[in-house]
């Protein structure tokens, strides 16, 4: 019989859900390094310094497997883990909704700090306003929650695919002069000293990344939180470990349609970038890209029913445990390397070293984080995100079993 995966482990904490998170970042930073390194992202044109073939496969794979999938099973354990959180405060018979509320307005300040000083890609400030509706959504039964979420996705999925239809009819096109002058400017403006840095990243949030936050990330990372909700009512992380079949339904179902989708959403972003088509093709993948987290999270589910898969899954739980903290020294790093922080090397590193640094980082992260929780009962940053939701200090230190003494 395949290892069970459905016990808790020690601290009450589910090991599926921590190695998911822990999972998760890495594909949040995947992509978000590569906005980081590059002016160019997200501004449909490709940066002409890196145009070789190889550069165009990395950028590729990146589009591919990477974007628009990781922030989205990220916000799926958004949502299973306010169930938790829920059945734990019922448990203790305490109010939920001041403890939560409390949550979400440090997770805002958080957010508001992380996307001015260090990325104006955060999530964190999206999180907590769509945390709000979460909150008033909460008595949803599952088949609702999850009828509401399909409906946000194909709905936002459909207006920019007709946008998109729309823009080429028209015959519209970008003007690429501008957009490359714009990126020339922001990496300038990034490579200077920290007031500098901090003006472009206002600009760019006040000019351009609240619309897609807005219009592209808002309505599915919402989707995500009803579909997390509803999976943790019926405690489908637990459950589905122990079910191979119905894992490998969603595997053999979802993984086609949503590469497919993927395929055209990579298509559009490396070369129809300054065309209604890209718009189109982003529709596509904004409707197909949560079948293929739905198929990174059976996969997963299905490798921790080995012996081999449990015990990575134990080496990414301790990630995952403290995954705001490890979210925000990503971008910490991210900022120090290519800005006028540190380095300022926007605009210097092809592609690949760019994903070879974000796996080097990556892979830092994990014993650090092993290191950390086996001393601490929460990472940092949790640790005061905790202090602002329960409105008291916890405990900074791991209780040690009897007779062990610290080290």
């Amino acid at each position: 019989m395949s290892p069970s995966a459905t016990a808790p482990q020690a601290d009450g904490r589910l090991l599926e859900v921590d190695a998911l998170r822990g999972f998760a970042l890495l594909g949040i930073l995947v992509v978000n390094i590569t906005a980081f390194a590059s002016a160019y992202y997200g501004l449909g044109v490709p940066d002409p310094g890196f145009g070789r073939p190889l550069d165009l496969a990395v950028r590729a794979l990146v589009s591919l497997l990477f974007e628009t999938k990781f922030y989205l099973l990220f916000s799926f354990l958004f949502g299973y883990s306010f169930t938790l959180q829920l059945a734990s405060a019922e448990r203790a018979r305490v109010a939920f909704v001041p403890r939560f509320r409390r949550r979400l307005m440090g997770l805002a300040v958080l957010g508001a700090l992380h996307a001015v000083l260090l990325y104006y890609g955060d999530i964190l400030l999206i999180y907590a306003l769509l945390g709000a509706l979460l909150l008033q959504l909460r008595h949803l039964a599952p088949q609702s929650a999850l009828r509401i979420a399909v409906a946000l996705v194909l709905t936002s999925a459909a207006a920019w695919l007709l946008i998109g239809l729309a823009i080429t009819l028209a015959g519209q096109q970008l003007d690429l002069p501008a957009l490359l002058a714009q990126a020339q400017r922001a990496t300038l403006a990034y490579r200077g000293d920290a007031a500098d840095v901090i003006a472009q990243r206002w600009r760019e949030l006040t000019e351009d990344v609240w619309f897609v936050v807005v219009f592209v990330q808002g309505p599915s990372a919402l989707a995500m939180f009803l579909a997390g909700l509803a999976a943790g009512k019926l405690h489908a992380l637990s459950a589905l470990p122990g079910r191979p079949t119905v894992l490998w339904r969603i595997v053999l179902g979802c993984l086609p349609p949503g590469l497919a989708g993927a395929l055209c959403y990579s298509y559009g972003s490396l070369w129809l970038g300054s065309s209604g088509l890209a718009l189109v093709a982003l529709g596509i993948g904004l409707a197909t890209a949560p079948l293929l987290s739905a198929s990174y999270v059976a996969m997963l589910l299905l490798a921790v029913r080995t012996g081999p898969g449990r015990r990575l899954a134990a080496r990414l739980a301790p990630l995952g445990q403290m995954a705001l903290s490890n979210y925000l020294l990503q971008s910490l790093l991210c900022a120090f390397i290519f800005t006028g922080y540190g380095l300022g090397l926007i605009g210097h590193l092809a592609p690949l070293p760019v994903l070879l640094l974000a796996l080097t980082i990556y892979a830092a992260q994990l014993p650090l984080s092993a290191w950390w929780m086996r001393r601490h009962a929460y990472g940092p940053v949790e640790w005061l995100l905790r202090a602002v939701t329960y409105a008291q200090w916890p405990a900074w230190r791991r209780p040690l079993p009897d007779g062990d003494v610290a080290r």
